[in-house]
């Protein structure tokens, strides 16, 4: 059975910074998309970024330049960097790796 385990989301300021992270256990395939999704409050689901399994990158234009996708296929593990944090980034994050979906981990950018 596959499971994703996140961690790093929390509370920070604006203008600070997070990291992400999120292990795929019961799979160890490396050829798969992995991907970032987030859902603000009282809103619907969004794509944040993505990441292929030839490490093309894709980021939505309302994170561009501050967030950054990565990942270790040692670990098979999808990571977000997040910098410059604003208070629209408030949100649920989600990882995906492959067809699997994190349970999710709370973001909350506040002063």
């Amino acid at each position: 059975q596959v499971q994703l385990v996140e961690s790093g989301g929390g509370l920070v300021q604006p203008g600070g910074s997070l990291r992400l992270s999120c292990a795929a256990s019961g799979t160890s395939s490396t050829l798969t998309n992995m991907a970032w999704f987030r859902q603000p409050p009282g809103k619907q689901r969004e794509l944040v970024a993505v990441i292929t399994w030839t490490n093309s990158t894709t980021y939505a234009d309302s994170v561009k330049g501050r967030f950054t996708i990565s990942r270790d296929n040692a670990k098979t593990q999808v990571n977000l960097q997040m910098n410059n944090l604003k208070s629209e980034d408030t949100a649920v994050y989600y990882c995906m790796i492959g067809a699997f979906l994190g349970q999710g981990t709370q973001v909350t950018v506040s002063s």
